[in-house]
């Protein structure tokens, strides 16, 4: 891939002074690098990436299931996005494998070749130190621009990473925008940044509404909040899925994060009025609820008291009661 071996050289010196200065705590990508030494890789290795087979390809994008079919028209329109300007578009999973991507025709044989293709694994214990790889490990938006990377032969490439979390809020996939332009700007990786966020938390929600499709979605009210007080992934999409009855039964990552909401606490099914500390009267709660259906009922009769009593089993008469008791 063009890369001379005084050059690697030079870039396993640069990695293992960093490593020797233990910088981990200051830097986080030397802790990424770290990491990569655990697995046993070498940064001047030139093997080429590790590659599934084509039924193993096809059984990992059939345990992303759901996910390999809301993220397709997004997917599309980041790539409508960058595609011009030589990039590269994956959606990977949790284990680094690269389950789809978009590329124009002409770029196709460039970044098969630097393993920019599905079925290719791109997870840190594979590649070492990567947008994909690192992603997943740190759980966070990230861009590995070129010598940033731990191995030596991916020095080339420029790698913008960000996680998609699922309905329970872990992570289950990334989304990366890689490029091998030789004068892509940090400027630029910015930009590109931008869009690979924006697309994920798109696909985030998605597959979440997907997940509650019968539930109301809410979005919360307080991101501001969570932003002030720092909350983790405060931009990401904060929703909730409420049943008819008014009980969350569904939280992204973020939403859990505001509320300190747990697998428990969502199979326990918990009002909303609860989280948004709405003082709780139950009496008064009791009373809406038989309004609200009364209302509902004489909407859908258009106003005809005798067929709204009909359709909710009671007489005339104590509807009239009840219309008095509202009033």
């Amino acid at each position: 891939m063009g890369l001379n071996l005084s050059s690697a050289d030079s870039h396993t010196a640069t990695i293992e002074s960093a490593i020797a200065r233990d910088e981990a705590a200051r830097f986080p990508l030397v802790a990424s690098w770290q990491r990569s030494v655990l697995y046993d890789l070498n940064p001047g290795a030139q093997r080429s990436p590790e590659r599934l087979t084509e039924a193993e390809l096809r059984q990992a994008q059939e345990r992303l299931g759901l996910l390999v079919n809301t993220s397709g028209q997004s997917l599309d329109q980041l790539y409508v996005a960058v595609g011009d300007v030589g990039c590269s578009v994956i959606l990977a999973d949790q284990n680094g494998i690269a389950i789809a991507r978009r590329g124009a025709q002409a770029d196709d044989k460039t970044f098969n070749q630097w393993g920019l293709w599905t079925g290719a694994v791109w997870s840190e214990a594979s590649e070492g130190t990567n947008g994909v790889g690192t992603c997943i490990a740190e759980e966070r938006p990230l861009t590995i621009h070129k010598d940033q990377h731990f191995l030596s032969k991916n020095i080339g490439l420029s790698c913008t990473a960000a996680p998609i979390f699922d309905h329970e809020g872990k992570l289950m996939a990334v989304i990366d925008v890689s490029s091998c332009r030789a004068d892509l700007t940090a400027g630029f990786s910015r930009l590109i940044s931008a869009a690979v966020v924006d697309t994920a938390r798109r696909i985030e929600t998605d597959h979440f509404s997907e997940r509650f499709s019968k539930a109301r979605i809410i979005l919360v009210p307080n991101v501001e909040i969570a932003r002030e007080r720092n909350v983790p992934g405060w931009r990401s999409a904060a929703l909730l899925a409420v049943d008819q009855d008014d009980l969350v039964i569904g939280a992204t990552r973020h939403a859990r994060n505001i509320y300190g909401l747990s697998d428990a606490d969502l199979q326990n099914s918990r009002p909303l009025s609860s989280l948004q500390g709405q003082e709780v009267d139950h009496a008064r709660d009791y009373e809406m609820a038989e309004y609200r259906v009364i209302q509902q009922a004489l909407a859908r009769t258009h106003g005809n008291v005798s067929a709204a009593a009909r359709a909710m089993g009671i007489s005339r008469a104590t509807l009239h009661r009840k219309l008095k008791k509202f009033d």
